[in-house]
């Protein structure tokens, strides 16, 4: 009898909602971090071993003098982008406003592939809206003039129905009257939601849902409800009614909206759900909350993720496609480094790895244009699932460019083997799988062909801001040997720095091809030539590493041993990078907040691009 009631009690407490029940182990129970892998703000990677295959992509780079080379209208502030995978198609919309966020104009924009690596241009998906004249938000309030256009402020991007076999992108429209005004107050004008159809055309604007000011006889589109389209209808009654796409509209939302499950002013939820069904809420600051019923109600108070560090940035939750689970996230007080936590159960993270380590200079001043990759998002449950079954990520940077990242599942950061890759040799679309990238529009890593039809991984650079890079990971050795193959394709301007690092990112050699046509070794504070190269010419560089005495040869296309010491000292050594330009330090954690002002030129591009080509690289113990 005592176990029948014990069994009872059970069952009772089961079925009450989360905030009547026990209390959780923020510990145990809730998200919690007990790895021991912390990040240092002084370094852009936060001296974080980087997840092997990760290629950062820029898809988007904002340019105000030359639109046609970014988004077709020159502004440059760009952010809180959301990923979609649909009819074999990858889908990334992001908000836009002319120079700072909060200030009009403002739209939301739509940049889709097929691939993952070739991207259109971005199209206007949700248009400028008017707000209409004498609107106020107080009695005593700003009025606006009839002419600014509404605010786009949404955690929320796109919905695919399997049912209806629709993908739908949503956005909203707040109010902002002022400079320092809030477009996600609760006093907008309402949510929109529009069709991506498979032939690549958009459906009309439509409402689905308004604030309390508004309704159909004074908005500028219609209703949901209006569509001829009964599958699009249906489609948007299943968002209303999931509770766990409604958790995601709270900000925006009336504030007694009836339809919101949890009306506290957390912010950029995401979820996941645990093998057993329980929702894992996921909000800024690492905030964090079970639902043991789909998302309608859930354990309160919500709490710091135990051991998370996470400030005022977005944190991403998913499952992996090896049933493990990742979070992404600005692991410090500041927006970088982007980093991945992993875990086995959902619950307990276990380890710290980099995804994006650069800050790349921001162009373009503007209010609230925090520096660093940030604002991440990947693709939400059942919003599909690309065939690689890499996790595929959105954020910007600075709030300026847009970016993409996929992550090779499992996430690892150790190599298990030394390695020998000559590019022409390997499976076409598998060269780089074990190496990490950062590719940009104007300085992209790319696998080509040369003038001779030989494969290479060509690294471009015509910005004067940024660079290419392209590293591989090997296992930690303290006695190996290097050898790589590279071709410049000019000798009077450009750069290509080698460097061999630890797994702090801290490099003990450096290499370079500098624009004077000679090849350098930095010693210390001085570079000592190699001597000259040419342009169009391959040189194989082979070097012989020791740890224990902090030295190493270098020898040239077969030419004399020269032996050169350490420049920074370290016990092993486990990456081999390639980057077209020197390595940069700024932002640092006293660099001020704001700042309005461009950098000079900010939208200008080099007269004359720089190309390496890299043909093979092979490491190997000794």
């Amino acid at each position: 009898m005592k176990k029948m009631n014990a069994l009872l009690a059970m069952m009772a407490l089961a079925l009450l909602p989360m905030t009547a029940q026990q209390t959780l182990d923020i510990k145990k129970d809730l998200v919690h971090y007990t790895g021991t892998t912390m990040s240092n703000v002084d370094y852009h990677h936060g001296q974080l071993q980087p997840a092997i295959g990760v290629h950062n992509q820029q898809i988007m780079r904002a340019n105000r003098e030359m639109p046609q080379e970014s988004d077709g209208f020159g502004w440059t502030y760009n952010h809180a982008s959301m990923i979609a995978y649909w009819n074999e198609t990858f889908y990334v919309e992001y908000l836009s406003d002319s120079v700072s966020e909060h200030i009009p104009p403002c739209q939301t924009l739509l940049i889709h592939s097929k691939d993952g690596q070739n991207w259109s241009k971005p199209e206007v998906i949700f248009p400028p809206y008017i707000m209409p004249e004498g609107l106020q938000k107080t009695p005593d309030g700003p009025k606006a003039d009839g002419k600014t256009s509404a605010l786009m402020h949404q955690r929320v991007g796109f919905y695919v129905s399997e049912k209806y076999d629709k993908l739908i992108a949503i956005a909203y429209y707040g109010i902002a009257l002022f400079a320092k005004d809030d477009p996600n107050d609760g006093n907008g004008i309402g949510r929109v939601v529009r069709e991506i159809k498979k032939d690549g055309t958009y459906g009309p604007i439509y409402f689905l849902r308004y604030n309390h000011a508004f309704n159909a006889k004074n908005t500028d589109y219609p209703f949901y409800k209006k569509s001829r389209d009964k599958k699009f209808v249906a489609a948007c009654d299943e968002i209303l009614a999931n509770p766990l796409y409604m958790m995601q509209m709270v900000e925006e939302a009336d504030r007694d909206d009836e339809l919101i499950p949890l009306k506290k002013q957390y912010k950029a939820f995401s979820y996941y759900h645990l093998d057993n069904g329980d929702v894992v809420g996921l909000w800024k600051h690492a905030l964090t909350s079970i639902s043991k019923d789909g998302g309608k109600t859930w354990y309160e108070p919500v709490q710091r993720a135990y051991g998370f560090v996470n400030s005022n940035a977005k944190i991403w939750g998913q499952r992996t496609t090896d049933g493990k689970f990742a979070t992404v996230y600005n692991p410090s007080e500041y927006r970088w480094p982007l980093a991945v936590s992993t875990s086995e159960d959902g619950l307990n993270y276990t380890d710290m790895m980099l995804v994006h380590g650069e800050i790349s200079p921001m162009r373009y001043g503007g209010q609230y244009k925090s520096r660093g990759p940030q604002y991440v998002r990947g693709i939400q449950e059942g919003n599909g699932q690309p065939a690689d079954g890499k996790m595929w990520l959105t954020y910007s940077m600075n709030k300026e460019d847009i970016w993409v990242s996929s992550v090779p599942v499992p996430v690892v950061c150790k190599a298990a083997a030394h390695q020998k890759d000559v590019f022409n040799e390997m499976e076409d679309g598998k060269e780089l799988d074990y190496w990490n990238t950062y590719d940009l529009v104007w300085a992209p890593v790319k696998m080509k062909k040369d003038a001779q039809g030989v494969k290479c991984l060509t690294m471009g650079d015509k910005d004067p801001f940024d660079y290419a890079k392209a590293e591989k990971i090997f296992p930690a050795s303290s006695a190996f040997s290097v050898s790589f193959e590279v071709c410049p394709e000019q000798n009077d301007h450009g750069q290509l720095q080698v460097e061999i690092q630890d797994a702090k990112g801290q490099p003990s050699i450096r290499i370079s091809f500098d624009p004077d046509g000679r090849i350098y070794s930095k010693s210390g504070a001085r570079y000592n030539s190699l001597g000259t190269y040419e342009a169009g010419k391959t040189y194989r560089i082979d070097l012989n590493v020791d740890c224990e005495f902090r030295t190493y040869t270098v020898r040239v296309n077969g030419g004399r041993e020269v032996r050169r010491i350490f420049y920074a000292p370290a016990a092993t050594l486990e990456r081999v990078m390639f980057r077209t330009g020197a390595v940069r330090f700024d932002p640092t954690p006293d660099t001020p907040a704001d700042r309005f002002t461009d950098m000079e030129n900010a939208s200008s591009v080099e007269a004359k691009e720089a190309v390496f080509r890299i043909y093979s690289l092979e490491t190997s113990a000794k």
